[in-house]
């Protein structure tokens, strides 16, 4: 039987982490990148320097420039490119897609204008499609150094979950599923927004009782918010919501954990961006979410307060203070909702 072949769409460190992956476990990975000299510095050192140093990347992981070469043939296609081109890619694919393929997003964040997560774009651009999201704790650093990690591959469709599961599962890489596409998807996407604020918190010395305040709180917005877009709250208490939201708002491998040390440190937004040197989807994640919050009337003060610090410049200590001394909220919400539901 010849070789099957995967696409993997997106040249940064978890595009490679998860190409390395599918490639140990036998299939031809084509690995799509947008920059023709890294393109070939890959393809001739078998490494990718640039996001992920000195890590070894399997024969079997081709990479190429060309978008349509890369998924030709594919039944499987990893999109992991950042949600403000993400829309583009999906596109700039579609010729080359056969009708069986299925498309999964690896991508946390959501699209601006929209409002749209990533599988909800990709559906938009090929309704046909079967598509799936994967989410969860999955720092790429440590996956390429092998750590044991998990991840969630969420969809609809059984058989899409099977997939993938069966590609990406290995000694060190576990793969859970979940049929609850919005809500996993919804947390990976959130969570950047507390990374930030944890990276806040933990600059200005701020200790571990903090942290654990913080990401507990963290976690009741991020449920209160899915609760009202659709998504099952539960979903919050898995691998890609508090397991997510646990490792971004506690280790300076988080891009967004960085972004928001770097604001903690008295750096402007543009200073602090610059210095992660990748892009942190919090950062747009946030402003979204604060408008949508709005909108819909939903209370979450962590995120509101992190917007007026991001966006309307006003001195930290301030809106902590704002914080403290805020209204009061219950501990646990799940199952008071719960309880005046079956009322």
């Amino acid at each position: 039987m010849p070789t099957q072949t995967v696409s993997v769409l997106g040249g940064g460190s978890f595009g490679t982490v998860i190409a390395n992956i599918v490639a140990g476990n036998g299939y031809k990975v084509n690995f799509w990148m947008r920059n023709q000299d890294r393109v070939d510095e890959v393809n001739r050192s078998h490494e990718n320097p640039h996001y992920l140093p000195g890590y070894r990347l399997d024969d079997n992981v081709t990479a190429t420039a060309d978008i349509e070469q890369a998924v030709s043939g594919s039944r499987l296609v990893f999109v992991a490119v950042p949600s403000a081109y993400f829309r583009s890619v999906v596109k700039q694919m579609l010729p080359a897609l056969t009708a069986d393929t299925i498309l999964v997003s690896t991508t946390k964040g959501i699209e601006a204008g929209s409002f749209l997560l990533m599988s909800q774009v990709m559906r938009e651009e090929a309704p046909t499609a079967r598509i799936g999201v994967l989410s969860g704790p999955n720092l790429a650093g440590e996956i390429a150094a092998r750590s044991l990690a998990g991840t969630v591959v969420a969809s609809a469709d059984d058989q899409v979950r099977d997939r993938v599961r069966d590609v990406l599962k290995s000694e060190y890489f576990r793969v859970y599923t979940n049929d609850d596409m919005f809500g996993v998807e919804l947390g990976g996407s959130l969570k950047n927004i507390y990374a930030i604020i944890a990276g806040l918190a933990s600059a200005m010395g701020m200790g571990q009782n903090t942290n654990g305040m913080l990401i507990t709180r963290s976690l009741t917005e991020m449920a209160r918010l899915g609760r009202e877009l659709g998504a099952d709250p539960m979903t919050f208490l898995g691998l890609s919501g508090v397991g997510d939201l646990i490792v971004t708002c506690s280790s300076s491998l988080s891009r967004n954990f960085r972004v928001g040390f770097a604001l903690g440190q008295g750096k402007s937004l543009a200073e602090a961006v610059a210095e992660t040197g990748q892009v942190a989807e919090g950062v747009n994640t946030l402003k979204l979410v604060k408008e949508k919050a709005d909108e819909l009337g939903i209370y979450m003060p962590l995120a509101s307060g992190l917007y007026q610090i991001v966006y309307e410049e006003k001195p930290v200590s301030q809106v902590i203070s704002a914080l403290m001394l805020g209204e009061g909220a219950l501990d646990v919400e799940y199952e008071a909702h719960r309880s005046k539901t079956l009322t």
